[in-house]
């Protein structure tokens, strides 16, 4: 599938190499989502949007389904192609993957961004379900309990993903930046194999929801633990450049840059 998910495994550890951090407690739990559930794509949103996006104050990136679809709506739909069929099937799975591995991870640590960022995600999963039903494609995440995937590469990176962040708290925070890395890589690479603004509007404001919640997570592990965190898969300047950015709101991918860069960090 995608070589990058090759590294997964490898560049988690390296990281968790570099120090060891027992969970941090006193935390204020949040209202619970309905954590290890099937999926949901009955998805609510609130929260003050600018076209689809709402953005708070933490960076957690909701899309308004209520929103994309009038959005959508205008833009015919014709007959895809192989690639964007894959592509949407596979992001499909690729969101349901972040979120499943937040609720798992939240249930460890009890940590309120997990929990918050798994609430966005559901909703970019909802996104995705719209290019599902616009172009009458078989879900591969119906009926899946939170874990559980029809792709799988995806099957097995989960897995991988959540013993890693079982480890320790800091582990679990590089590896929820670790999945928008690879999240915001994989949006890239599908916008680029397509020319349908339909599937672009929706992905460029899924690369911007993962480019606010790696923000986000960067921003706890240097608050919980004092660590920088290093780029796992972007290069080192198109990492820079959104962690040093603020929040993104409103519609849209904001720049278009390949966040490889030159030389960029993985075979695609």
């Amino acid at each position: 599938m995608h070589t990058r998910i090759k590294w997964v495994t490898l560049a988690i550890l390296t990281g968790l190499l570099s120090m060891a951090l027992a969970a941090c407690g006193g935390t204020a739990a949040l209202a619970p989502v309905a954590a290890l559930a099937p999926v949901n794509d009955d998805v609510e949103v609130s929260g003050s949007y600018e076209d689809v996006t709402g953005v708070d104050a933490d960076g957690n990136t909701a899309i308004d389904p209520s929103a994309l679809s009038p959005a959508l709506d205008p833009i015919p739909a014709s007959e895809l192609s192989a690639a964007e069929i894959e592509g949407i099937l596979y992001m499909r799975e690729e969101e349901k993957l972040a979120r499943d591995v937040y609720l798992t991870l939240y249930e460890q640590w009890g940590l309120p961004i997990f929990q918050n960022i798994a609430n966005s995600e559901a909703t970019h999963m909802q996104a995705v379900k719209t290019l599902i039903d616009r172009y009458n494609l078989e879900d591969p995440a119906a009926g899946q309990d939170t874990g559980v995937f029809t792709n799988p590469t995806l099957q097995g990176l989960y897995d991988q993903l959540v013993e890693e962040g079982r480890r320790s708290l800091s582990s679990a925070l590089r590896v929820g930046a670790a999945i928008e890395e690879i999240d915001i890589l994989d949006l890239e690479e599908r916008i680029a194999q397509t020319d349908r603004a339909d599937i672009q509007t929706v992905y460029e404001n899924l690369t911007k929801g993962s480019r606010n919640h790696l923000r986000a997570f960067v921003s706890t592990l240097e608050q919980q633990s004092g660590e920088t965190y290093q780029p796992q898969y972007l290069s080192q300047a198109a990492y820079d450049e959104i962690v040093t950015a603020s929040m993104e709101r409103g519609r849209g991918g904001g720049s278009r840059r390949d966040a490889r860069g030159e030389g960029g960090c993985c075979d695609r």
